[in-house]
């Protein structure tokens, strides 16, 4: 789950770092970013689950239009396409994401219902059960008073046979003992109806706790949704970018004057709100990262480094950041992201990365 929460984050920094200059046709990326557009908000899942989404994506393409009517630059427009067709994936990823929890929900709601309604079908036949128990008991007391009866009838009769008054007697004991069995059989009959009872209250109640068991994953949900955007807005201004050692701000060596360590005032900027974010969310640590090009000689160009990335580290201190979450480290030349032999490249090399964790403080080694 943590690699999906930051999926939408990805998408979004690639496309406000991308750009291209093709020239516009009908398959241009303004063409396509309309299709998918269009093909989006024809969803009805899109549309009501992910309405959020769908409306961002409605925003940037207005936008992109805008700027191909006024004749803006054709990688001003494409970008801007671009960024609508990552916003109209994100919908559809976050509508489909809803829809299977949704699609869990009910089906986890109608199993629980069809066990109750079975375990209240058990319950009912054994209360019929035992009421009819009830009944022969009755009914076979009823008899056992009769002999009774004709046994006392008997007995006042002194001219009836001896034999026949105690076959009526052995009748009598007979009948008691079968009154007595069934009086045994009727409170059994009592008991499994009291235990079937107790154990539909027992699943009444484990599908009420299941139920709040589901609210509560739901909110859950919501609430790491909710972080996750806000997360999202936060390293959009810095101009994150997501990475497999997680996500990565870039200052680059604009910030610092030539063969020096000491921030510039728009490097003061740049790490006040690096500092802020890292407030915002104190369990998360940060590892600075400084880089040089290959001018010059190793030792130096690593001694550069490693005091561009304390000089960040620094700041960060001053600006309240505990230094337990700071880690500092100089790479020298090592590690460049473009060549060395032209001027464009030397200055991507020259830089100070910082690498922000996962919730749990983890940040994978280089």
């Amino acid at each position: 789950m943590e690699s999906n929460r930051f999926f939408p984050i990805a998408i979004l920094a690639a496309a406000v770092l991308a750009a291209c200059g093709s020239v516009p046709t009908n398959d241009s990326p303004l063409a396509q970013a309309r299709a998918e557009y269009s093909d989006a908000q024809a969803n009805p899942q899109v549309a009501s689950l992910a309405a959020s989404e769908l409306r961002q994506a409605g925003d940037s393409l207005d936008k992109a239009n805008a700027a191909s009517a006024k004749g803006e630059k054709s990688a001003h427009v494409d970008h801007l396409a671009y960024v609508t067709r990552q916003q109209v994936a994100i919908a559809r990823q976050t509508a489909a994401q809803k829809a299977a929890e949704l699609d869990v929900a009910n089906a986890g709601a109608e199993r629980d219902r069809v066990r109750l309604d079975a375990r209240t079908r058990e319950a009912d036949s054994a209360q019929r059960s035992a009421e009819s128990s009830q009944r022969r008991s009755e009914a076979s007391q009823r008899n056992a008073e009769a002999s009774q009866r004709n046994a006392e009838a008997s007995q006042r009769s002194a001219e009836a046979s001896q034999r026949q008054s105690e076959e009526s007697l052995r009748l009598s004991e007979a009948s008691k003992r079968q009154s007595e069995a069934s009086q045994r059989q009727s409170e059994a009959s009592q008991r499994q109806s009291e235990a079937s009872q107790r154990q539909v209250l027992a699943e009444r109640q484990a599908a009420s706790d299941a139920q709040l068991n589901a609210q509560s994953a739901r909110q859950q949900t919501q609430d790491a949704e909710g972080r996750a955007r806000q997360l999202e807005a936060q390293l959009k201004d810095l101009e994150a970018k997501n990475t497999e050692r997680g996500m990565v701000v870039t200052l680059g060596d604009v910030l610092f004057d030539t063969n020096e360590a000491q921030l510039r005032s728009g490097g003061v900027r740049s790490v006040r709100k690096l500092a802020d974010f890292s407030r915002q969310y104190p369990q998360r640590k940060l590892m600075i990262e400084g880089f040089t090009d290959s001018t010059g000689s190793q030792v130096s160009n690593l001694d550069l480094s490693q005091r561009r990335a304390g000089s960040v580290r620094t700041a960060l201190l001053e600006m309240g950041v505990n230094e337990d979450r700071i880690t500092a480290r100089g790479y020298g030349e090592s590690y460049p992201t473009a060549g060395n032999d032209t001027a464009a490249g030397r200055q991507q090399n020259r830089r100070v990365e910082v690498i922000v964790s996962d919730e749990n403080g983890n940040i994978a080694p280089r």
